[in-house]
């Protein structure tokens, strides 16, 4: 397989496999009924942004732009780094490693009425940054959202290298 094959590849496994992240954070929330903390809100939006200029790069890349391509894909790599960031700054947090944020918690939207305000003060949960609400291998919602972006940004660094190696090699063969 081409290095032009496999970095179109990659890019494509950025976008299928960020939006599965994405969709499970989700799921966790709509179906699964975990409130997601301010923090863990944060740790979404390298998504809603990583994953549109992984699209771009993917575009970009299809119309034979590669260095547009691959300016792209190396923005794509720091928003996930950010993100891989957050993560880790939050798991730190939970494992008492280090001091969370002071004004962090979550919960649902203010209640419409005067009248519905004691019953949603009773089914108010408040949700804590520093605390796992769930652990899968150890980890927690923000360990595994760190492995996963971490690893969403060495593919981007990855694909964002092939396109690099492609360009020199087209360059020296000119």
């Amino acid at each position: 397989m081409s290095a032009d094959r496999m970095a179109q590849n990659l890019i494509g496994l950025i976008i299928v496999a960020g939006l599965a992240v994405i969709a499970t954070a989700w799921g966790f929330q709509l179906i699964g009924g975990y409130i997601p903390c301010k923090l863990c809100l944060e740790q979404r939006i390298p998504y809603y942004v990583g994953l549109p200029l992984a699209v771009l790069a993917l575009i970009l890349h299809i119309r034979g732009r590669g260095g547009l391509a691959l300016l792209t894909l190396l923005a794509v790599a720091t928003v996930f780094a950010y993100g891989a960031g957050l993560g880790i700054y939050q798991s730190g947090a939970e494992w008492q490693f280090w001091d969370g944020p002071n004004d962090c918690g979550g919960g649902s939207a203010a209640p419409a009425s005067v009248a519905n305000m004691l019953q949603a003060l009773q089914s108010t949960r408040v949700v804590s940054c520093t605390e796992a609400n769930w652990r899968m291998l150890g980890l927690s919602f923000a360990g595994w959202n760190a492995v996963a972006s971490a690893g969403l940004a060495a593919l981007a660094l990855l694909s964002a290298f092939l396109l690099k190696r492609r360009e020199n090699q087209t360059t020296i063969g000119a």
